[in-house]
Order: structure tokens, then sequence, then C-alpha cells
């Protein structure tokens, strides 16, 4: 595999998992179904080829976590916003 390609691809595992669990979590408003789907992307992803190197794994773990938390975190925020409202 080409250096440039690698780096590349680790760029990549670096933030968009966690971004996507972010995303997913907006849409459905439930931070463990946009777990379920980052993972089921990632799953095909590895399926594919596209995923190959133990690095990119450790990357797309990494991101998985701190995006996880962060949308924990923002539905918990949201939740208690909400609750404030109504009462």
């Amino acid at each position: 595999m080409d250096l440039a390609t690698l780096e590349t691809k680790l760029l990549l595992a670096l933030f968009l998992p966690g971004l996507l669990v972010i995303f997913f979590t907006r849409v459905t408003f439930h931070h463990i179904v946009g777990l379920t789907l980052t993972i089921a992307l990632i799953a095909a992803s590895v399926y594919a080829g596209y995923t190959h190197n133990w690095i990119l794994y450790v990357a797309d773990a990494a991101s998985l976590t701190v995006g996880f938390w962060y949308a924990t975190h923002m539905v918990k925020k949201a939740r208690k916003h909400g609750k404030q409202e109504e009462g």
C-alpha cells in the first residue's frame, strides 16, 4: 500500500467514524442507534476490503469512542434542556 494512501485512510479513520456517530445521533435522536449504524458501515467497509491494517482499526475504534462519548453528552444535554422547557 502506498504511504500517501495509508495517510489518507488514517486521517479519515481518525475523524469520519466519530462524525458519523454524531450525525446519526442527530438524525435518529438516539446515541446507541447512531453507534450501531456507524459500526455497521465500518463492518461493511472492512468486508469490502477498504480497511485492512491494524492501525486503521485502532483509529476507527478511537474515533468511535470519542464520537460516542460526545453523542451521549449531546443527548443528555438535549434531554435536560427539554425537561427544563416543559417544567
